[in-house]
């Protein structure tokens, strides 16, 4: 893509100007969550009164961002990182219900709590604004209602596949799923994706069997076992690389058993 031209709005708008324009908040001009995330609907305008109020901070992994029940003041663009959603039961029971990468939106607009806890799987960098300021663009502006609206539709997608997983897929599936989801989101920026992956896995081993529905032991069977047919490369127990995704995609709908 040009630096010289302007780009369409993704949701097929009129044409947005381009991140080196000086119409653009500094700190909206190199920010990828602008082009991918909701910020992708505001023009320079609103983008400027957003960046006003706006927050760079730093998570670090196991910090809190939102807690179920209380009052949400603030919502979130994920820069980086990864973001793990759970609900907690009665008896202290929790699930995993959902990750969130970059540049996921964090947050529920028109609900003043959240149902979720929303914590730091790894080190995670967020762009926060408040609440108040984003739900009155979002009144005023149809661009980022349909993007948000639309956000929300693929997490409803992406909830109905793990259904179908959890429910139909074998363990080596299930694992195998899970990486691949982690490995094709984990780096908002990758441009090719035929080159090998290297990420580090942001959930412990109790994590991702709590996630998939296994025990601790299946997981690092199954783990062990995409090792060993070279699908994916494990060093020091979580820094995984893919050398080929179309592998490690394979394996997520035939069971390498």
């Amino acid at each position: 893509m040009s630096n010289d031209l302007p780009t369409a709005n993704a949701m097929g708008g009129a044409p947005r100007l381009d991140v080196h324009n000086s119409d653009v908040p500094a700190v909206c001009r190199a920010c990828e969550a602008r082009h991918r995330g909701v910020c992708g609907a505001l023009t320079p305008q609103e983008l400027t009164r957003l960046s006003r109020q706006t927050v760079k901070q730093t998570v670090e992994s196991d910090g809190a961002l939102v807690s179920a029940g209380e009052n949400v003041r603030h919502y979130s663009n994920i820069l980086s990182g990864v973001v793990k959603l759970t609900r907690l039961m009665a008896d202290g029971r929790q699930q995993i219900v959902g990750l969130q990468f970059a540049p996921d939106f964090v947050g529920r607009p028109f609900r003043p709590t959240s149902d979720v806890t929303a914590e730091a799987a790894s080190e995670v960098k967020l762009c926060s604004f408040p609440r108040e300021v984003m739900d009155e663009m979002i009144a005023r502006s149809p661009d980022l209602e349909r993007r948000l609206y639309q956000q929300a539709l693929d997490e409803l997608d992406e909830a109905r596949e793990w259904i179908f997983a959890l429910g139909r897929k074998t363990a080596a599936e299930k694992v195998a799923s899970f990486l691949l989801m982690i490995a094709e989101n984990v780096d908002p920026e990758a441009k090719d994706r035929h080159q090998p992956i290297r990420f580090e896995i942001p959930l412990k081993r109790a994590d991702i069997a709590d996630f998939l529905g296994l025990t601790i032991e299946t997981v690092s069977r199954q783990i062990t076992r995409l090792r060993k047919a070279g699908v994916i490369v494990v060093e020091n127990n979580r820094m995984v690389t893919v050398p080929d995704l179309g592998r490690l995609r394979a394996r997520c709908e035939v069971d390498g058993e």
